[in-house]
């Protein structure tokens, strides 16, 4: 197993080359046929390890690579493996076999309120989750006063984030999840973010922001999203991949088999 980095940016890239991860049950000791149906309802296949121990193979052999350019559609059912493969992609999962190469900063986008501290101000959040999508200090400071004004809380900055309602939460973690220039960009669906007033202004923020990417892979149920923003898919079912190609192509595939 290989994981590894090419710091060169001018071109982004993105290749799996015979991945495959697995997450052991560690209470999984009964193959009951309950069980065995209940986990082929979320899409994966079981198996065991060397311990014996019951192990959901999340991803098989999974072979994929990408360049500058590409935006790509995750398409499948729930539990096809589409959230796992991102995961894998972003360096959270490790696979248990085969490799995972990038050339160009991984952003991913799974979760725009990690990070945030309720005690500390809005300010200092920023700051906070800026490093935790890989910005540095500097970079931070740069884009504090776009971030600011984006958010439009004024003098709510100064003081902590756990005073504020749920609406001025997402305004302050859309602005700074989206304030860089992404060169790799993961989404697990498409953000949405904030109350009507705010809906259009981040709308068109995160339209910029996709547009900026070098590389784009999306998970989406929505074929309305993926045909829009991606002009290649990749079809998972059960932890493989079961076609990839041009997105029309692809999702007509997808389509005339859920519609059989």
């Amino acid at each position: 197993m290989t994981i590894g980095t090419i710091n060169a940016v001018e071109h982004s890239e993105l290749s799996l080359k015979n991945v495959s991860v697995s997450f052991p049950i560690y209470h999984g000791g009964s193959r009951s046929l309950k069980k065995s149906l209940l986990f082929r309802s979320s899409g994966g296949q079981l198996a065991s390890d060397a311990s014996q121990r019951i192990t959901v193979e999340a991803l098989r052999n999974v072979s994929l690579g990408f360049r500058t350019g590409d935006r790509v559609a995750l398409i499948g059912n729930n539990g096809a493996g589409k959230t796992t493969l991102l995961r894998v992609m972003a360096g959270i999962y490790e696979p248990v076999s085969g490799e995972v190469r990038s050339r160009g900063r991984i952003s991913p986008m799974f979760d725009i309120s990690l990070g945030i501290d309720g005690d500390i101000s809005g300010y200092d959040n920023i700051r906070l989750r800026g490093l935790i999508l890989g910005l540095s200090a500097k970079e931070i400071e740069e884009r504090m006063e776009d971030i600011t004004a984006f958010t439009e809380l004024g003098d709510y900055l100064d003081i902590p984030v756990r005073t504020y309602s749920s609406g001025m939460m997402t305004r302050l973690t859309f602005a700074v999840a989206t304030c860089f220039e992404p060169e790799i960009l993961l989404m697990d669906e498409w953000i949405v973010a904030g109350d009507a007033g705010f809906l259009v202004k981040a709308q068109h923020r995160i339209e910029n922001f996709v547009e900026k990417a070098g590389i784009l892979v999306l998970a989406s149920h929505s074929t309305e999203i993926c045909k829009r923003w991606c002009n290649k898919a990749v079809w998972m079912e059960r932890g493989e991949v079961k076609l990839t190609g041009d997105i029309d192509m692809v999702l007509d595939s997808y389509n005339a088999v859920a519609a059989a």
